[in-house]
């Protein structure tokens, strides 16, 4: 006897880049209604990328969620640009503005000049201290120490990011919950530079992290004396981001690009 199976779209995006290959791959489902969580965890986890995203439209509002493959994140920049661009330059949505809404609240998102303007809320970060896991887990030592939702790791300069290496055996002892930790400096060419890693993660390091930037923007913001900054995400596939401070609120800005376009069933 055949089981009957429904079908959906999937939409693959590289989110905070132009280019094919660039950025940070997210996949996209509309929903015409919920699906079970653990179902869209299981969807999450087959599509082995960053995040996946689902969205229902609700009229005035669409409804957005995110998970990784191993749990739904109260909050996802890239997914949410990468859902932005799906509705736009493919599903053909007409309204100036998209108001998602998720577990972070309402999130604007408009379209400038090609770009996705995206409106965050802030998460500025205060000094903390570093666990001994995480120190140890680092072949480089950072200079502070700050604490929002994820650690902030400050560092001498750019090389020193890009030289970064864990020890992903110590490094996956840490339980941060929903966070992860970020190492950032002042960038050579551009304000500041990032990379985000995640213990116990299926993707040990995040190719670009928009949540990251709801601390990193206010936190270089202040530091640099700037409201306007650009940074970018040194990872392999690299990202480039363009954040304004708003106080309570981060603009962060950014291109996506299409990378294929499909169905999946399930029964």
């Amino acid at each position: 006897m055949l089981i009957p199976s429904v079908k959906f779209r999937l939409y693959q995006i590289d989110a905070f880049t132009d280019k094919t290959f660039g950025g940070n791959p997210a996949c996209v489902v509309p929903l015409d209604n919920w699906l079970p969580d653990d179902v869209m965890l299981k969807i999450a986890k087959e599509n082995a990328v960053a995040e996946t995203a689902f969205f229902v439209d609700k009229g005035d509002k669409i409804h957005l969620r995110w998970f990784t493959p191993e749990i739904e994140m109260d909050l996802c920049g890239h997914a949410t640009l990468a859902t932005a661009h799906c509705l736009v330059s493919i599903l053909d949505y007409k309204k100036d503005k998209i108001i998602f809404e998720t577990l972070s609240g309402d999130l604007l998102v408009s379209i400038e000049e090609g770009m996705y303007k995206m409106d965050f809320p802030a998460r500025m970060p205060v000094l903390d201290i570093l666990t001994t896991t995480i120190l140890n887990s680092l072949n480089l030592k950072p200079k502070e120490v700050y604490k929002s939702r994820d650690y902030l790791l400050v560092h001498e300069n750019e090389t020193e990011i890009r030289n970064i290496h864990l020890d992903r055996q110590l490094f996956d002892q840490i339980n941060l919950e929903t966070g992860g930790v970020i190492v950032s400096a002042i960038g050579d060419n551009c304000d500041f530079v990032s990379r985000f890693f995640t213990p116990q993660a299926s993707i040990l390091e995040d190719p670009v992290t928009g949540s990251a930037h709801c601390s990193l923007n206010p936190f270089w913001a202040r530091r640099l004396h700037k409201k306007e900054l650009n940074a970018q995400q040194v990872s392999e596939r690299l990202g480039m981001l363009y954040c304004e401070d708003k106080g309570d609120r981060v603009i962060i800005c950014g291109k996506a690009k299409t990378y294929s376009v499909g169905d999946f069933w399930i029964e």
